[in-house]
């Protein structure tokens, strides 16, 4: 087993909106094994928990979630997961998500692109977006 810091959680919904978990501190492990499963535990403040509490499934429910491990220049990979636990750890909640990784991860500058063409860009202003957005590196969604 491998164990990493999770730097940024998001929710995938259906309607692929990212929906931003904010944590107080993450921990992600790739098990390692012939399944090839991962276990992610993201640790929030209850005041913030509410926020996102609605687009959570129900315990062993399915959920896509995007993360970002261990550095927040890295790339963020994509997990189909089941919800396994949520439990109030005094005035935190701690979720627990194991799954495995949807597919490899995506070249950023590719995924960027493919964006920015989506909601109608071109020309000069796609170059400029494109520039601007390669060095500020928004969060997006790694599929469509």
């Amino acid at each position: 087993m491998k164990s990493f810091k999770l730097i940024y959680l998001q929710i995938v919904t259906e309607d692929s909106r990212l929906i931003d978990i904010p944590l107080a501190d993450g921990l992600i492990i790739n098990k390692e094994n012939e399944a090839s499963t991962w276990l992610l535990e993201a640790f929030v403040a209850e005041s913030q928990y509410k926020e996102f509490a609605s687009f959570l499934p129900a315990i062993d429910g399915e959920v896509t979630i995007q993360a970002v491990i261990t550095k927040k220049d890295n790339e963020p990979a994509l997990f189909n997961t089941i919800m396994r636990t949520i439990k109030q750890v005094g005035d935190h909640y701690s979720l627990l998500f194991v799954g495995h990784i949807k597919k490899n991860r995506t070249k950023y500058a590719e995924l960027l692109l493919e964006d920015l063409v989506h909601k109608g860009l071109e020309g000069e202003e796609l170059i400029k977006e494109f520039k601007e957005k390669i060095i500020s590196r928004p969060k997006l969604a790694t599929y469509n």
